[in-house]
């Protein structure tokens, strides 16, 4: 149980529902008690007529009448109430689950990149949906019936005890038994069901990828080899959902023997006591409401193994759930006062290491770019481009050195006013399953008609939109499979226009179109990018030739520094690069 104590917060949080609850269960238990004390009543009524000289038919039905209308009045104040108990504690789990779940996202979102290339998508969406389901079970089903049994079991055994305490006594003996079953059960349904959740994850992971990817997996026809590994991860789901119903199987059967054995006792020792004129059991009566009594054990004794199960269950998805929860935040906010951003910009010996591969992206760099100029950055593929606009949105920190923004450290710049002032369109654009105007709107989501249409002609993009059936309403396949690599760049570049922060970041994001639209927008970036501070990576000199700065990267070490024609005077890279795609462009 020591996972499943973060629970807690949530019970204190709910805490006057959960005492409702709590007062509703023992009404209900004290009125459902009411059934056996008139049945064994009524028992007594018709054998002390039998033994009566004197057979007044009528008073006996009176007595019978009678009995049957409190017994039919009991039963349902008694249902009512347990109606109330279950919409009382049972939404209250409805409530955690939510409260849980948005918990769980949020922290999520504010987990560090590194976090994310450690575990895969899959395991992440089940830990917050079939995990969180799991607890919610302890949270709601589980508590539930818990009291219920308490309650209930509490209160009866003190009428049994009332009316014969050796009866009581015997008819109990079963129960150290039960409570060894229990343990040795709920052990195994606690290793079991861990496994089995691991597995789940696996294969959430694994539908996740091929779901994601279906393009790769269709261009290469290994459909069927992907169909083979799904099946073996089934079967392996299969398996271990099988070794968990297995042991969960033995509960309801155990459960219904030892009430069974408690109903032998009851018959053979209340009978005995019965005939030997024990004055415990002075009419048959009691032993028909003590049998009724331990009939009405069954279910909350036979709930104990379901409910361990749930408690078993709970206990291995929160501990799942607890692991990430207990992930700290690589990159964290050091400051609440709110930072206005004007775009000035400085690198001062930075170097930056790569913690999963241990691969050193940036070797002791550093450079300066000031308020609404342009840099440039070129270099081959893995240089370390990429990295330094991760750097700059602060979505990892610096190995040593220092970046400063404004002539003050990135650290000390409150974290979520300086992505707010960001713009970036990142080498893989990624768009949302939403319309193309939505899309465009994430970048400013009070942004009117007029100027997602306005976004996307500079982003060169609106032709394109226009001739969908659906135009900017067009709704986009998942992570934007509808359009082409081209169009997905044009609107991520709308995204980031649309925003018009003062610092715009460009990772490579016109990879994807021809050479005649770039050019169109790199001129309508000419005009809006005048105030803003701008970072443009690529691997074209075409995208880098009118920035006021350029800087050559290679393998994490600025090896020239410049602007377009400074860099064509070194003879060095640049020139080679620019050359090169200059004929290129003529043969083409």
């Amino acid at each position: 149980m020591k996972e499943l104590q973060y629970l807690n917060k949530y019970f204190i949080k709910y805490k006057y529902r959960f005492l409702l609850g709590l007062f509703i269960t023992i009404i209900a238990q004290i009125f459902s008690l009411f059934t056996p004390e008139l049945i064994g009543n009524s028992i007594k009524v018709i054998e002390d007529y039998v033994k009566s000289s004197t057979k007044d038919v009528d008073l006996l039905k009176v007595s019978l009448l009678k009995n049957i209308f409190y017994i039919l009045i009991t039963t349902i104040i008694a249902g009512f109430f347990t109606f109330l108990m279950r919409q009382t504690l049972i939404v209250m789990s409805r409530y955690v689950e939510f409260d849980l779940k948005n918990e769980i996202f949020n922290h999520y979102q504010n987990l560090s990149q590194s976090f994310y290339k450690r575990n895969r998508t899959g395991d992440l969406m089940n830990r917050i949906s079939e995990d969180v389901g799991k607890v919610r079970m302890y949270v709601g089903p589980a508590v539930m019936y818990s009291l219920n049994t308490l309650m209930r079991f509490t209160i009866v055994v003190i009428y049994m005890y009332n009316i014969s305490p050796k009866l009581t006594l015997y008819s109990l003996l079963p129960l150290p038994l039960l409570s060894y079953s229990i343990f040795k059960i709920s052990s195994e349904i606690h290793k079991r069901s861990g496994a089995f959740q691991q597995n789940l994850s696996n294969l959430f992971s694994f539908t996740q990828e091929i779901f994601s990817g279906i393009r790769v997996i269709k261009a290469y026809a290994i459909e069927t080899k992907k169909q083979k590994e799904f099946i073996d991860l089934t079967q392996q789901s299969k398996t271990k959902a099988m070794d968990l119903a297995k042991v969960n199987s033995l509960f309801g059967p155990l459960m219904i023997l030892l009430i069974g054995l408690s109903n032998l006792v009851v018959v053979f020792v209340g009978g005995s006591m019965y005939i030997n004129g024990d004055p415990e059991i002075a009419s048959i009566g009691v032993i028909a409401q003590f049998i009724l009594y331990i009939n009405m054990l069954t279910w909350p004794v036979a709930s104990l193994g379901w409910v361990s199960s749930l408690v078993q269950e709970a206990e291995a998805s929160q501990k799942r759930i607890n692991e990430f929860l207990k992930e700290e935040p690589e990159i964290k906010n050091t400051t609440t006062e709110h930072t206005k951003i004007d775009g000035t910009i400085a690198f001062e010996n930075v170097s930056f290491t790569y913690e999963d591969t241990n691969i050193q992206a940036l070797n002791n760099i550093s450079f300066s770019i000031e308020k609404g100029k342009t840099l440039a950055i070129l270099g081959k593929t893995g240089s370390g481009k990429s990295t330094i606009l991760t750097l700059i949105s602060r979505l990892y920190d610096t190995t040593s050195g220092h970046i400063l923004m404004d002539n003050k450290s990135i650290k000390e710049v409150n974290l979520y006013d300086l992505r707010n002032q960001i713009s970036v369109v990142p080498q893989d654009a990624f768009l949302f399953s939403d319309s193309i105007k939505n899309n465009i709107k994430f970048g400013n989501e009070n942004a009117t008609d007029e100027e997602v249409i306005e976004a996307a002609k500079k982003a060169v993009v609106h032709e394109n939109i226009i001739t969908f059936n659906e135009q900017y309403e067009t709704v986009l396949g998942e992570r934007g499979i509808t359009l082409s690599g081209g169009q997905k760049q044009r609107v991520s570049i709308a995204r980031a226009l649309i925003k018009n922060a003062p610092i715009l970041l460009l990772d490579d994001c016109l990879s994807a179109v021809d050479t005649e639209t770039e050019e169109t927008i790199l001129n309508n970036l000419l005009a809006y990018c005048k105030d803003k501070t701008t970072i443009i990576v690529s691997h074209r000199v075409s995208s880098a030739k009118n920035a006021d700065q350029i800087i050559i990267l290679e393998e994490g070490k600025i090896i020239e520094q410049g602007t377009h024609n400074q860099l064509l005077d070194n003879n060095g890279y640049y020139k080679q690069l620019y050359l090169k795609q200059l004929s290129e462009k003529e043969i083409d």
